[in-house]
């Protein structure tokens, strides 16, 4: 089966109605039928934080949606471990003339780790490290 790993970057504007590429991030969706998708605890983190400043119904309405992510049994969440922080942190410091955050670094050990080649983003870091952007 096809793996998908899922970054914040696909998961903010699908959520946000208003995002440029929110209409995108839905159809694509629907494609993704048949297809396991993986994301991170520290992902829906991020993407918990980035609303946070929205108010109260887009709040709700992310918690929902990450909610929905917690259920949903084709999306793999991936729980954060002591030891995958290690690995990150590892990545961050082999790559300091790059602009990775280190949830950028704990996704790419996921993905590698699963042999997963390819993502919904478009944060262009994930390129440079050998990875394939589907948005």
């Amino acid at each position: 089966m096809r793996t998908v790993f899922v970054d914040t970057f696909y998961w903010v504007s699908f959520t946000n109605p208003k995002d440029p590429l929110h209409q995108q991030t839905v159809e694509i969706e629907r494609s993704m039928q048949g297809v396991r998708l993986v994301t991170t605890e520290v992902v829906l983190i991020e993407l918990l934080n980035y609303f946070c400043s929205y108010g109260s119904l887009m709040r709700q309405k992310t918690a929902m949606i990450v909610h929905r992510i917690l259920k949903n049994p084709t999306i793999e969440v991936v729980p954060h471990s002591a030891e995958l922080f290690s690995a990150a942190l590892e990545l961050y410091e082999n790559r300091l003339d790059k602009g990775y955050s280190l949830t950028d670094c704990i996704s790419m050990q996921v993905m590698r780790s699963r042999g997963i080649t390819e993502l919904l983003t478009q944060d262009r870091h994930f390129v440079q490290e050998g990875f394939v952007i589907l948005l």
